[in-house]
């Protein structure tokens, strides 16, 4: 029996339901942790996504993905409090983010076999001394270009799915460089149905989606509600035209929300939060998933989307 690795341990790909395959307990950027001014409030936070996880279980999630890269504020022991406290499925990713906001010097200093290493160690063995395994492996690009400590952490991803048989999830920018990624990740070895291309959603060029799915990756349609980025309305028609020529098999769904971000609030003024009215963990549960069956998407293919494409790419199975 396929099995994937929780933050709680590892659970049969069957028992993962509802599945949202791209969602952020927290995020901080680099550098957050030595502001003087800022105080993480450990209780208070837990509370807040213990509240917003529960509301999620109320609308039938069984399990939560959250693919936070190293540098990015993970906190998997906070994940497992998180998980403890709701029963739901989370699963934790080890990875590095992209070279403008992310991969810090002292990874940049690494070789890609080192890089690997720490992958393969955390995904193996766990992470830091918190005993927690990361269940999937991230990796992330920016806008129309790969840089070279990209490209050595895609390699490296490469190389730890290949020792450890864990998936790769990826981050683009504004959905490019997704077929230069799979480039790279076939040069390493990669099987293509353990790959999700992330936020593949941020355009509405079926050439670019069709190009990947016949490849045979997924697409991550996993930004609904983030308008900031793309409008949902061409979101929404552009999976629906997926949907309607058999591609059902090869997308998941998500929002890429963050319950907190850590440090000071970017979001402090009406026009910071332009274009996120409607960002949330349970966007596409109250608003998405209705505009689809009223345009003719089956209870059939959401269902897939939601449960079934998730076992297949922990399970690697097709």
């Amino acid at each position: 029996m396929k099995q994937v690795q929780t933050v709680l341990g590892p659970v049969p790909v069957e028992q993962l339901g509802v599945t949202l395959m791209h969602e952020h307990l927290v995020i901080g950027w680099p550098g957050w942790v030595f502001d003087p001014l800022v105080r993480f409030d450990r209780m208070r936070v837990t509370s807040l996504l213990v509240e917003r996880l529960r509301e999620l279980k109320a609308l039938g999630v069984s399990t939560f993905v959250d693919p936070c890269p190293i540098e990015l504020g993970r906190n998997p022991e906070l994940a497992a409090e998180v998980a403890e406290a709701t029963g739901m499925n989370i699963i934790c990713a080890t990875g590095l983010f992209t070279n403008r906001l992310g991969i810090p010097v002292y990874f940049r200093q690494r070789t890609v076999d080192e890089i690997a290493e720490i992958f393969t160690r955390e995904l193996s063995y766990g992470i830091g001394s918190s005993g927690i395994r990361a269940g999937l492996i991230k990796c992330a690009t920016g806008l129309n270009e790969i840089t070279r400590h990209e490209e050595k952490c895609l390699r490296a991803a490469g190389r730890a799915h290949r020792a450890t048989g864990a998936p790769i999830l990826t981050h683009t920018e504004s959905a490019t460089m997704g077929n230069e990624q799979l480039d790279i990740l076939a040069s390493e070895g990669v099987d293509f149905k353990r790959v999700i291309i992330g936020h593949s959603c941020d355009t509405a060029n079926l050439e670019y989606h069709l190009g990947l799915l016949d490849r045979g990756a997924f697409l991550g349609f996993d930004r609904f509600g983030l308008e900031r980025t793309f409008p949902d309305r061409l979101r929404i028609a552009s999976l629906a035209g997926l949907l309607s020529i058999g591609y059902a098999r090869q997308i998941v769904l998500s929002h890429d929300h963050v319950g907190y971000f850590l440090g000071r609030s970017m979001f402090r003024t009406p026009e910071s939060r332009q274009g996120l009215a409607k960002w949330s963990y349970t966007h596409l549960f109250k608003e998405v998933l209705p505009k689809l069956r009223t345009i003719g998407v089956s209870e059939t293919q959401i269902q897939t989307m939601l449960v079934e494409n998730p076992q297949r790419f922990f399970g690697g199975l097709r």
